[in-house]
């Protein structure tokens, strides 16, 4: 099986914050499930291309979302020229070839949908293929890793215990202030005092979380703000189209969040 399209070829930037790659390639020598938890745009996915690239394997991404069904994982037959043909879903391809594949934000794929991962989190390691009638084995490298963030779903789209108890986790928060002005000036090629200007202002927005916001800035915004920057753009404008617009509709919000822009500048 040709899984060359799926292999990473230039290593990803990855700053380590903690001891999460030790953990992971632990939890890889034994083909241990893993699950992600922390907050959108904290480095997660990069993470784990990082780790593909480290450990050699092709990573196979499916993001999830509510209209998944499971023959959107597994596959399905669909017409062609020569009749029927079984084509496989990203999940299956995976787990015949040996590929990571990784289940972004999965709570937001239907919970009867993800009930068909748990035959491959346990001894087992098997994908049931119902409608081919086949009991598909795990490629011995394959490995399940899944992401979510807690705290920002509903009760009605949480992960079950019961599915939530077949993986290792690793906790993902956003850096200390000083890495994550690193990561704000490797990733958006920028200087280190807007880097630390862009990391203020998310830390004030973070403290707004529970008093008004879901969540504050991610690194992920500091970086889209610092790239603004560096096209031309002023801070402020690029900390309001980059921080303040997409993180609130509440006009109240969007004035404190501006003023804490102002009080950074």
């Amino acid at each position: 099986m040709n899984l060359s399209p799926f292999r990473i070829a230039a290593e990803p930037y990855y700053r380590p914050v903690g001891n999460e790659v030790s953990i992971f390639e632990a939890a890889y020598r034994d083909r241990l499930p893993v699950m992600l938890k922390g907050p959108t745009g904290c480095g997660k996915t990069r993470f784990v291309e990082h780790m593909a690239w480290k450990l050699g394997r092709p990573l196979i991404t499916v993001a999830a979302h509510e209209d998944m069904t499971a023959a959107d994982l597994a596959g399905r037959y669909l017409l062609s020229q020569d009749g029927t043909v079984w084509h496989d879903g990203p999940l299956t391809l995976a787990v015949r070839g040996g590929a990571i594949c990784y289940l972004d934000e999965i709570v937001e794929a239907r919970q009867d949908t993800t009930v068909v991962i748990h035959p491959l989190t346990d001894g087992r390691r098997m994908l049931p293929l119902e409608k081919r009638n086949e009991l598909l084995a795990a490629h011995p490298d394959f490995q399940l890793v899944i992401s979510y963030n807690p705290g920002y779903q509903s009760a009605v789209k949480d992960l079950k215990e019961s599915t939530k108890q077949r993986f290792i986790a690793i906790d993902f928060t956003y850096p200390e202030p000083e890495i994550e002005a690193e990561i704000v000036m490797r990733e958006a090629g920028t200087e280190a005092g807007l880097a630390e200007t862009l990391v203020d202002i998310a830390g004030r927005s973070r403290n707004l979380r529970g008093a008004g916001l879901n969540e504050g800035a991610s690194t992920r915004m500091l970086i889209h703000a610092a790239r603004l920057v560096g096209a031309g753009v002023g801070l402020e404008q690029a900390a309001r189209a980059s921080i303040v617009l997409p993180i609130t509709d509440d006009a109240e919000m969007r004035e404190a969040l501006t003023a804490a822009i102002a009080a950074c500048v």
